[in-house]
């Protein structure tokens, strides 16, 4: 059976930060990169949200990180 593919989530990070990191390491980074790093952030959010609503509140704060 085939994996599907997720349409990629609207970028919430800022690129050329990220390449700055990787680039103050001495390091290239890859074309997809960014879209990587922008879907992992979309997963701690996601999980922070669902935190904060499973704990009856309406503002995500950082412990729900």
């Amino acid at each position: 059976m085939a994996k599907s593919k997720k349409a990629p989530r609207e970028i919430v990070v800022v690129g050329s930060k990220v390449k700055e990191v990787i680039k103050a390491a001495e390091l290239r980074s890859d074309g997809q990169l960014i879209q990587a790093v922008s879907d992992k952030v979309h997963d701690l959010l996601d999980a922070a949200i669902e935190r904060c609503r499973a704990n009856n509140r309406s503002t995500v704060r950082p412990h729900d990180l």
